[in-house]
C-alpha cells in the first residue's frame, strides 16, 4: 500500500487510517460529523495526494484532449479549469477528471486515484500524434483547503489575491515560500476553497505553514469520511459509486459536460442516446421514513417492482436527514415522486428531490 508524503503527519495527529485506492489514507480524526461541520462553517484541510496528475505537452495536446474527453476543451483559456469525463467505447465512463490549461501547448489532467494506470493507458492509446505525456502523480502532493474561511486562512501565505480568484481558475505562484505552486479555486465539497499542488519534498513545510497561518481560524485536518458526506450533500458524483464503466454520462446527469459540437470517443452513440431518450437517470432522494440508504440497495415502486439501485447514501450531517443518489427508471424520476428503498428487504419510503441536497 502506498503512503502520501504526509502519512506520518496523519498518524501523529491520531487519524484513523484506512486503505483507499491503494493508499494508506486518513478517514477521520475527531469524527465525521465534527469534521463535516468544520468545512461547512469554517476551514479544513484534506490530504488528497492520492489523486493522479498527468502533463500533456505539444502542438497536438489540445487535439488529443478533445478526442478523449467529453467536454469542449477548446473553450479553455490559460489559467482555466474544466470538469470533464473520459467516455469509453461502450457507452460508459473510463473516469471523470479536471482539465487545467497552462498554456496553448501544456495541459494538466487530474484523475481519480483508483484509475491512474487505467486512464494513462486509455489516453496513451489515442496518442497517435506524438503528444508528450508525463505521469507526475507519484511526485505531486495535493491539499484541498475547503470552507468559507479558506481564503482568509491562507492569504498570508501568498501574494496571489485568493478572494478575487474565480471558481474553476488557477494560478502558479509562490505559496508558503515555495515557488511554482499551483493554486486552484476548485474543490469537491461545495463549501468553497482551494486546491494546492506542489512537489512532495515541500509537503511537510507547506502543511505546517497552512496550520500555522490557519490557527486563528481554527483550521482542522479532515479525513475522507467527511469528504464523502460533503460531496454527497452537493450531489457530486463519486467514480466507482455513482459513475463507472457501465454508466452513461447522459444517464448520470452529465449532459452539461458532454458537448456534441465536436467528435470524441463514442460521441455518435451518446448523441443517439440523448436524442432517443434515456431509460434510467441518476437522481437524488431523501428518506421520508427512518433508515439510511447504502450503495447497491434496491429501489422499488409502491407495488414492490424493482425500479432502480442506490449508488450512494448517508445520514447528511448538515441536513439531519438521510439522503441518497441512485439510478431510477425514467417514469419515477420526477421531483416529489415517492419511491421505496429496500433496507434489509423492508421497503422504506423516500421521495425524489433535486440536486443539490444542501443549498
Amino acid at each position: 500500500m502506498k503512503n502520501t508524503a504526509l502519512t506520518e503527519k496523519h498518524i501523529a495527529l491520531g487519524a484513523k487510517m484506512v486503505p483507499f485506492a491503494g493508499y494508506n489514507m486518513p478517514v477521520t480524526y475527531e469524527g465525521i460529523n465534527a469534521e463535516h461541520a468544520t468545512v461547512r462553517n469554517g476551514v479544513g484541510v484534506f490530504d488528497v495526494s492520492h489523486m493522479g496528475e498527468f502533463i500533456l505537452k505539444g502542438e497536438n495536446a489540445l487535439d488529443l484532449i478533445q478526442r478523449v474527453t467529453s467536454n469542449d476543451a477548446s473553450k479553455l483559456y490559460d489559467g482555466k479549469v474544466q470538469y470533464s469525463c473520459l467516455p469509453n467505447q461502450d457507452g460508459g465512463i473510463v473516469d471523470d477528471l479536471l482539465v487545467y490549461k497552462i498554456d496553448d501547448k501544456t495541459y494538466m489532467l487530474v484523475v481519480n486515484a483508483s484509475n491512474i494506470e487505467k486512464d494513462w493507458n486509455w489516453i496513451q492509446k489515442f496518442n497517435t500524434e506524438g503528444v508528450e505525456m508525463h505521469n507526475i502523480s507519484d511526485q505531486t502532493s495535493l491539499l484541498a483547503i475547503q470552507g468559507p474561511k479558506a481564503a482568509d486562512a491562507l492569504q498570508s501565505l501568498t501574494d496571489v489575491n485568493l478572494a478575487s480568484m474565480e471558481y474553476y481558475t488557477f494560478v502558479k505562484g509562490t505559496f508558503a515560500g515555495i515557488e511554482n505552486v499551483v493554486i486552484s479555486a476548485t474543490g469537491y465539497t461545495g463549501a468553497g476553497g482551494f486546491e494546492i499542488y506542489f512537489e512532495n519534498q515541500y509537503a511537510d513545510q507547506i502543511w505546517d505553514a497552512i496550520f500555522e497561518a490557519g490557527a486563528p481560524y481554527n483550521i482542522q485536518p479532515i479525513g475522507l469520511g467527511a469528504r464523502d458526506t460533503l460531496r454527497l450533500e452537493m450531489g457530486f458524483c463519486l467514480y466507482g459509486n455513482d459513475i463507472d464503466d457501465t454508466t452513461s454520462p447522459i444517464e448520470a446527469g452529465l449532459g452539461w459536460i458532454t458537448k456534441f459540437s465536436k467528435t470524441f470517443t463514442n460521441s455518435e452513440a451518446l448523441l443517439a442516446q440523448k436524442e432517443a431518450g434515456i431509460q434510467k437517470k441518476l437522481v437524488g432522494f431523501e428518506m421520508i421514513d427512518r433508515g439510511i440508504p447504502r450503495h447497491d440497495y434496491q429501489i422499488a415502486d409502491a407495488e414492490g417492482n424493482i425500479i432502480g439501485k442506490v449508488t450512494s447514501g448517508t445520514q447528511a450531517p448538515s441536513l439531519q436527514k438521510a439522503i441518497g443518489m441512485g439510478y431510477i427508471a425514467k417514469d419515477f424520476t420526477k421531483e416529489g415522486t415517492e419511491v421505496f428503498i429496500l433496507i434489509r428487504n423492508t421497503p422504506i419510503k423516500a421521495k425524489v428531490v433535486k440536486f443539490p441536497f444542501y443549498k
